[in-house]
């Protein structure tokens, strides 16, 4: 396909970042440095399928719209793959791989190849960067960190101050996760290990205030499946205070990872998921990724809980505007929002009576929210949501071949690939069985990012 041709292709989302072309999947390397966020990618060139690994690169300005570079930030060699990873800045220039006083960028891979033979075991490589993450230079002593078990892959790594090191969250096996220690990024040494019943893969590891209070913190550790524990984390142990929680309720969300080094004059903790599974057809491109949210920790009645939102860049996108009050819908009725259009921010409140129900009609789809069974429902997956002061709020961010649901500002969060039906654009409103009232209710269209 021509390049004046890209990005206007029928099944190209038009806010969630794509690469250009073939493969994609996990988010990896997630960090921000002079003013950009990167955003690198496992990436197949020269295949829409998933094959040899390497680590795609593109960067923002506003978390929103995205420029690919034209190179594999970190391509194969000779120890095998590029798997999942992340990376920091190195502030204090502990690995002391900075030049002329500048801190360099630090990339933290999984390399190897076990579907070759002879097999090469996983182990845990470093890269490292002093122009501004355009080039990267792999570490002559790697691996950092040999082979432990299984396909032991993953490295998420963040700064902990109180200990003045450096922590890695490694996945090992099954349900089973690890923790290790480095003053220099280099050398590390085994601290702690904890498993994730139901969870794998792609840890991440990250503090944050309980309802906004600095004085009150805790950690949470990330997994895979959108999977996570609230706990403490010494520098050494992570010492769960719950079992494991679930803060991704949908089909295709999968292997997030938060930003490292976002100014603190700023202060979110925001992350991005692979929308992993979606249907592409016809595209010169396979998979997508989710719209950035921003995590924050609130207690709920059931307890304190990772919520997950929307980041506030969405608006820089907003095009025209629809806003009514106390809009009432009888029973079986169907009103509609939109007869074209096919990006929206779409925002509700609802009177949630006893036995109350109403649904949102997306291209064909239809999200569902039941009062009576404290539920919302959308393409076969099912999420509980609660009634606050008698009232639900939902957010839907609708994209070409997507769909983020959002409850109660952010309590529920559930990410969907589809395929709409052909040619149709409906937006529409259900009444359910008994009628509702929705008493706020916004459709904001949206400008392609492209």
């Amino acid at each position: 396909m021509p390049d004046d041709q890209l990005y206007r292709e029928t099944h190209r989302p038009q806010f969630h970042f794509t690469p250009q072309r073939d493969w994609m999947n996990d988010p990896n390397g997630l960090v921000y440095w002079d003013g950009e966020y990167h955003l690198f990618f496992q990436h197949t060139p020269g295949s829409l399928r998933h094959g040899p690994n390497t680590w795609g690169h593109a960067v923002s300005t506003d978390l929103t719209h995205w420029r690919q570079l034209h190179h594999a930030a970190l391509d194969i060699d000779d120890m095998g793959w590029m798997w999942s990873g992340s990376a920091v800045v190195d502030h204090g220039n502990t690995s002391g791989f900075g030049t002329g006083g500048v801190p360099p960028l630090v990339a933290f891979y999984t390399v190897g190849d076990t579907r070759i033979h002879p097999p090469k075991l996983c182990v845990q490589g470093i890269a490292f960067s002093n122009d501004r993450g355009r080039t990267w230079t792999k570490y002559d002593g790697n691996p950092v960190l040999g082979h432990i078990r299984a396909q032991n892959r993953d490295p998420k790594v963040v700064w902990h101050e109180p200990s003045r090191r450096w922590i890695m969250a490694l996945f090992l096996d099954g349900n089973d996760y690890t923790l290790y220690g480095s003053t220099d990024l280099k050398a590390w040494q085994h601290l702690h290990d904890l498993t994730l019943p139901g969870v794998s893969e792609c840890p991440d590891l990250f503090e944050l205030p309980v309802d906004g209070d600095p004085t009150n913190t805790r950690w949470v550790f990330w997994g895979g499946n959108g999977g996570y524990l609230i706990g403490r984390f010494d520098g050494r142990m992570f010492a769960p205070e719950t079992d494991v929680l679930h803060a991704e309720q949908g089909a295709n969300g999968y292997a997030a990872q938060t930003w490292s080094d976002i100014p603190s004059a700023d202060g979110r903790r925001i992350q991005i998921s692979w929308m992993a599974g979606g249907k592409y057809p016809a595209m010169p491109f396979n998979q997508q990724m989710s719209y950035p949210v921003e995590l924050t920790l609130r207690t709920l009645p059931v307890g304190i809980r990772l919520c997950r939102e929307p980041v506030r860049e969405i608006a820089a996108l907003y095009d025209e505007a629809h806003a009514w009050t106390d809009v009432s819908l009888s029973a079986r009725e169907r009103r509609v929002l939109a007869k074209s259009g096919d990006l929206f921010d779409v925002s509700l409140e609802v009177d949630a009576a006893s036995g109350s129900s109403f649904a949102v009609e997306v291209r064909g789809h239809l999200v569902t929210c039941n009062m009576s069974e404290g539920t919302l429902s959308c393409l076969n997956r099912t999420a509980p949501i609660r009634a606050i002061d008698g009232r639900v709020r939902l957010r839907a961010l609708i994209d070409r071949t997507s769909l983020e649901l959002f409850g109660n500002d952010g309590e529920v969060s559930m990410s969907f690939c589809y395929l709409p039906e052909a040619a149709d654009y409906s937006l529409a409103l259900h009444g359910g069985d008994e009628g509702a009232r929705f008493r706020e209710l916004s459709v904001r269209t949206l400008r392609s990012i492209w």
